[in-house]
């Protein structure tokens, strides 16, 4: 074997570098420094973030016979992910020092980076055995940190749903593939490209794609297997919340494109075209007729993520470079989006333990700086312009009506600019509820922790910025025309 291989595989190494220094910290130095592990952890994996953009501009590797591969698009995606990661321990790092989950917060950070590991994995993964095990590194350390706070019942019952549904999703993924492995006798993303053309739509391979996308679509929240997303979501600690609906979700749903595209393209207009049509209508009409009937945020959210997964599901079906780089630029205003309300709500939390869309009311006048970035979030969530939301379905929009004459696609797009207004509804509640209750506030004023508050302005300039400046989504879309990713889809 070839050991220079590994090489191609910089960003997982790197990776690994990181959790091997936060597990010997967390393991070997004394208590009395250990405060300062969130500090390094943050610190090691921001110097690792600003490192990765420079992979950016680098070539196609591949390794291990072209079971994994990296390149400038791949690795573009990862840093975005890294991006989200770093908010997500910048804002966690108060919860993590306080008293009740000081004596772990290594495992958290050790748990944390393990999974972001397995996700790499899935989305540089062209062989399904590389896939599953990145899929199940990602998996099953969620479970523990979803878990984390032992104190709660509803963190263990949460931990319970989450682990029964990544077990059934997986057994279901797996018979997908080995139907997949029947018809085409490789598991190489390359092999099957190459046999499923000769298939057409046979009956066995209509059965395999439905299991492939079924045990996806529960890792998405897709409709109708999104039925654990709220409890889960409310259950686990507001940190690990944040981390499911925007990293996990966000790598998934590359992982999706790829498999879909480069597996599965000749065969879309004949077999899977009209199963990503239905889920995605269910997901974003379902996920908006639930978000209006929540009271709790975190169950509010959860809906809301259902919601926007149909959105970036729709980079799919734009089948080119523009739905790409759509899917891309949808996922990184969504992780400033979503990571800022979550950095609301975790800082009211840590304060004042409430979570109710009604102990929100006539927040401006109690704490005016926190009602200002979740209007900013509820805004750009929405799709008001002119903050980054507005931007990210705009071009989803465009990206899946580029080049295409589908009366059906047309139909598709409008059920979700309809939804989109409905969804005004919902995110406006919060809004109304902070600023034009004419009740007394129930949060007392007080002040955010440092952290908290350094990681709603990054979330806050995030929101602006990509609203206001084109070049990130134009670096993106010349990114994704060169990589001919998306070539086999007809």
């Amino acid at each position: 074997m070839d050991y220079s291989q590994f090489l191609a595989m910089k960003q997982e190494i790197a990776l690994l570098a990181i959790f091997l220094i936060v597990f010997l910290y967390d393991t070997f130095m004394p208590k009395k420094v250990l405060t300062g592990l969130s500090g390094i952890t943050t610190i090691l994996f921001a110097a690792f973030t600003l490192a990765g953009f420079g992979l950016m501009c680098g070539h196609t590797e591949s390794a291990f016979a072209g079971m994994y591969v990296t390149s400038p698009v791949i690795a573009t995606i990862k840093n975005i992910l890294n991006v989200g990661v770093l908010i997500v321990l910048i804002q966690s790092a108060s919860w993590n020092n306080s008293e009740t989950q000081s004596t772990r917060r290594g495992e958290f950070y050790e748990l944390l980076l393990v999974t972001l590991f397995g996700m790499y994995l899935m989305i540089s993964a062209r062989h399904f055995l590389l896939f599953v095990i990145g899929l199940e590194c990602a998996s099953l350390p969620l479970a523990a940190m979803v878990a984390f706070d032992k104190h709660k019942y509803e963190s263990h019952e949460a931990a319970v749903k989450y682990m029964l549904t990544a077990v059934f999703s997986s057994a279901i993924f797996m018979m997908g593939l080995s139907y997949v492995y029947l018809l085409t006798g490789s598991l190489y993303f390359d092999t099957i490209a190459s046999s499923v053309g000769c298939l057409d739509a046979q009956p066995l391979l209509i059965v395999a794609l439905a299991f492939v996308i079924a045990g996806v679509g529960f890792k998405l929240s897709l409709v109708p297997f999104h039925l654990w997303t709220a409890d889960v979501y409310q259950g686990a600690p507001t940190a690990v919340t944040s981390y499911l609906s925007v990293i996990s979700k966000g790598s998934a749903a590359f992982a999706f494109m790829v498999i879909l595209a480069h597996c599965f393209g000749s065969v879309y207009s004949a077999v899977w075209e009209w199963m990503l049509y239905g889920l995605i209508i269910l997901t974003i009409t379902v996920g908006n007729l639930f978000a209006l009937r929540q009271n709790n945020m975190k169950r509010f959210l959860a809906f809301s993520s259902i919601s926007q997964a149909g959105y970036i599901m729709l980079g799919i079906i734009g089948n080119n470079a523009m739905g790409m780089a759509s899917l891309m630029f949808y996922i990184l205003v969504y992780i400033f989006s979503n990571l800022a309300a979550f950095g609301v709500i975790q800082a009211i939390e840590n304060k004042t333990g409430k979570l109710d869309m009604s102990d929100y009311r006539n927040l401006y006048k109690s704490n005016p700086h926190l009602a200002f970035v979740m209007m900013l979030a509820m805004f750009s969530l929405a799709g008001i312009p002119p903050f980054a939301g507005f931007f990210s379905k705009f071009f989803i929009f465009t990206g899946a009506l580029s080049g295409t004459t589908s009366v059906a696609l047309y139909v598709l797009v409008l059920i979700a600019l309809i939804n989109t207004i409905i969804s005004l509804y919902y995110y406006l509640m919060v809004v109304k509820s902070m600023f034009l209750s004419t009740e007394d506030p129930i949060i007392e004023t007080f002040r955010s922790s440092c952290a908290d508050r350094i990681g709603m302005w990054i979330c806050t300039a995030g929101v602006i910025a990509l609203g206001l400046v084109s070049y990130f989504y134009n670096s993106i879309l010349t990114l994704c025309q060169n990589s001919g990713l998306l070539n086999a889809i007809v």
